[in-house]
């Protein structure tokens, strides 16, 4: 129970203290967070098909809804834990997904090429899902170059990086970043097209083509 104690703590109301008859305590929050922990894994676990994965998404769902949610009711916990679970399942899919993303999106690229009046990303077409590699070997290449991608993101110039994080992690069009960025639709592309080939450079020097 020391976990599930420890999280309930995070409620910001320690054991003992008086508060709402009808809002959960902490002793009944950890009593929820040990109750749900075995099934709340195995949905995780179906759904991830990562045993890791899926701890970690646990524990984050746990500690959000003690963060957040733990002066609600007692009755009210199984759904707002079921509607964290889900929602951080979701968040971990659409990460795999845009990463999954950015190596197609450098696979793309043509050595050489800098046509800074286009967005990569609008050119870009969709892999091929039934040509897709899945397999343990492939899995672990991508995840070493996407941590060298996210190395190389910190040292592009403040601009840059911001336009590539905005289109091609939050997954907004032009229009919306060029927006937030207070610049023009086609700085905006100019700053991506820049971000993207710099990155795809800094991979081939390494010995990397995707």
């Amino acid at each position: 129970m020391a976990l599930f104690d420890t999280i309930a703590t995070l409620s910001g109301r320690p054991f003992g203290s008086t508060k709402d008859a009808s809002l959960a305590s902490p002793s009944e929050l950890s009593e929820f967070l040990a109750g749900v922990e075995r099934r709340a894994y195995k949905q995780a676990l179906f759904a991830l098909r990562n045993a890791e994965n899926a701890l970690d998404i646990v524990q984050d769902s746990m500690l959000k809804l003690a963060q957040k949610y733990a002066a609600k009711p007692a009755a009210e916990l199984p759904m707002l834990f079921q509607r964290i679970l889900q929602n951080t399942i979701r968040d971990f899919y659409r990460r795999q997904r845009v990463r999954s993303l950015w190596v197609t999106l450098f696979s793309a690229l043509s050595p050489g090429r800098n046509d800074e009046d286009s967005d990569p990303l609008e050119t870009l077409e969709s892999a091929d899902p039934s040509k897709s590699k899945d397999g343990p070997a492939e899995r672990l290449g991508q995840s070493q170059v996407l941590e060298l991608i996210e190395k190389e993101l910190q040292g592009l110039p403040p601009r840059q990086r911001q336009a590539f994080l905005l289109r091609y992690w939050e997954e907004l069009d032009v229009a919306e970043t060029a927006t937030i960025m207070g610049c023009s639709q086609g700085s905006v592309k100019t700053h991506c097209s820049r971000a993207t080939h710099a990155l795809a450079v800094a991979l081939r020097a390494k010995g990397i083509e995707l």
